[in-house]
């Protein structure tokens, strides 16, 4: 053997090895023939980062870089539609939480009152109700951090308390005029889709959604399955202010109503083929009467239900014209941990509408419809209600529907005004209403003693004048007088605060069986029903 072929055999595993790398990175490069992805593609710097570069390095003073370009991006999103939206990463967390339906923290629900951290409710069985936490305590230190003060920050405390799974957290509180340290052990806290489920009438069910989560449809099936046990045969589902969530989910309760293998909806977009989605199995409640309660904070998923349910003529729907939301948003995670939520297609209902409302004017005046609405007597005037009566169509047995801006209902029911009166707003966003409940259970101990269930509260307790003087009391705190109020405000904000009272003991279930004792809404329903 020559010593030329001594060496080739030396270099060829290399020179190999060499040239398989080589392969493997061009064609990494030129897999899909992408801007900025191509081994051959020199791409343009576009103005924008041309600007960012330039204001970096040339700058006078030092600038956040990182909010510039927050700022930027919102900006551009802002030329599409007023739903696609840049998710900062400092507050990605808590979104998806929302979506999940539960994070981690210790259970329990606080208030600022006097600078100072309230526990307004323990968790039954949470981390906090098993660490010894009792309503009433005030917390004064949540781990190396001071939790008192006048620059208390909700958002900031919510930080503090929510954690990794099974970490510790110490908590200083005082309860009474006794100080004591408390560790708790953080755990999986759900964020309920259910506000209520109960029996409101004679064989007649009540569910209320306040929004639809990855859990939704689980906790839905269990009240339903529950109000079934109670021999319930009519059902009123009220979506009043649920502004969606998981699309999925809504279409999995649509299919407990709806039989065979009907259509609900169907999504399409430019980039994303059309995709339907059908009932795949019996449902639990495809016989019986069912009633839909909508307003004007309808939206999105709710929309998706409510518009199959009536297409089909499964439902009467009673309230008023829904949002207005019939676009799809999937969600893209970024580098930075921030994330996109990008509007990638319309949903449609079985019969082929569109609810959703124009953008054309922008995201200022899309969202401004609301008060326009209010303005225009459309929430007081069932003639008022502007349908677009270009987009006319039929459901399943002939009726007639619209599409484009939402969902109209079959009986209008007006809203109360009341609590648009200025110094209604004024109670309303000093906190006051809420903070009385709790207040006056802090000076009533004995409350649950003496009202045993939700029914019993709404039959016997009454706010007296002793406890009306109390509350004129708290709003002269905040400068508000109270003395010169019409019979109609004084009424609605008494009734405010037996709500109050109401959600203190029993929660959000005891609030609305409180609340629909005399709402309009669930009357015409319960109305219909018995029709």
């Amino acid at each position: 053997m020559t010593e030329n072929k001594k060496k080739l055999q030396i270099w060829l595993p290399l020179l190999f090895s060499i040239t398989m790398i080589a392969g493997m990175f061009l064609g990494y490069k030129m897999r899909d023939g992408l801007p900025g992805k191509s081994f051959f593609y020199v791409e343009k710097r576009r103005p924008m980062q041309e600007i960012m570069d330039i204001i970096q390095n040339r700058y006078v003073d030092d600038v956040n870089m990182n909010k510039i370009a927050d700022s930027g991006i919102q900006t551009i999103l802002a030329q599409l539609d007023p739903h696609s939206t840049f998710i900062p990463a400092s507050q990605l967390e808590r979104v998806n939480d929302d979506i999940n339906g539960t994070f981690f923290g210790i259970g329990i629900e606080f208030n600022l009152l006097d600078d100072t951290l309230h526990v307004v409710n323990v968790l039954k069985d949470g981390p906090a109700a098993l660490a010894g936490l009792q309503t009433g305590d005030k917390v004064l230190q949540a781990g190396d951090s001071l939790i008192s003060g006048k620059k208390l920050e909700i958002e900031r405390i919510r930080k503090i308390l929510r954690g990794p799974l099974s970490s510790e957290i110490r908590l200083v509180i005082l309860r009474g005029s006794a100080g004591k340290t408390i560790m708790v052990k953080r755990g999986s806290i759900p964020i309920t889709s259910i506000d209520a489920a109960y029996i409101i009438s004679k064989n007649v069910g009540y569910i209320r959604l306040n929004r639809f989560s990855s859990q939704t449809y689980r906790e839905f099936m269990v009240s339903l399955e529950s109000l079934k046990k109670q021999q319930m045969q009519k059902l009123i589902l009220d979506l009043r202010d649920n502004g969606g969530g998981v699309l999925e989910e809504a279409v999995e309760i649509a299919d407990e109503f709806l039989s065979d293998d009907k259509l609900i909806t169907y999504t399409e977009g430019k980039h994303t083929p059309k995709k339907e989605y059908r009932c795949r199995r019996e449902g639990q409640f495809e016989k019986g009467e069912l009633v839909v309660l909508a307003n004007e904070g309808t939206a999105s998923a709710s929309e998706i239900l409510m518009g199959a349910l009536q297409d089909w003529d499964r439902a009467t729907i009673i309230g008023r014209r829904t949002f207005g939301k019939g676009l799809v948003q999937d969600q893209f995670t970024l580098s930075d941990n921030s994330a996109l939520r990008l509007t990638i297609s319309r949903y449609y209902t079985p019969v082929g509408r569109s609810i959703q409302r124009s953008y054309a004017r922008g995201g200022k005046a899309y969202y401004n419809d609301i008060y326009i609405r209010y303005l225009d007597g459309e929430m007081v005037n069932a003639d008022s209600v502007k349908n677009d009566t270009t987009k006319i169509f039929k459901t399943m047995h002939g009726k007639k529907i619209f599409g484009g801006g939402g969902i109209s209902p079959d009986f209008f029911v007006a809203a109360d005004t009341s609590s648009l009166k200025i110094l209604t707003a004024k109670l309303i966003n000093k906190g006051l209403l809420n903070d009385y409940g709790y207040r006056y259970f802090i000076k009533n101990p004995n409350l649950l003693s003496i009202f045993k269930t939700p029914d019993q509260f709404v039959k016997t307790f009454a706010v007296s004048d002793e406890s009306w003087s109390i509350f004129e009391t708290m709003a002269a705190h905040d400068s508000i007088n109270l003395k010169n109020l019409d019979a109609k405000e004084k009424s609605f904000l008494t009734n405010s605060l037996k709500l109050s009272v109401a959600r203190q003991l029993f929660r959000t279930e005891g609030y609305y069986e409180t609340l629909n004792s005399d709402d309009a809404n669930v009357k015409k329903a319960l109305e219909v029903l018995s029709k």
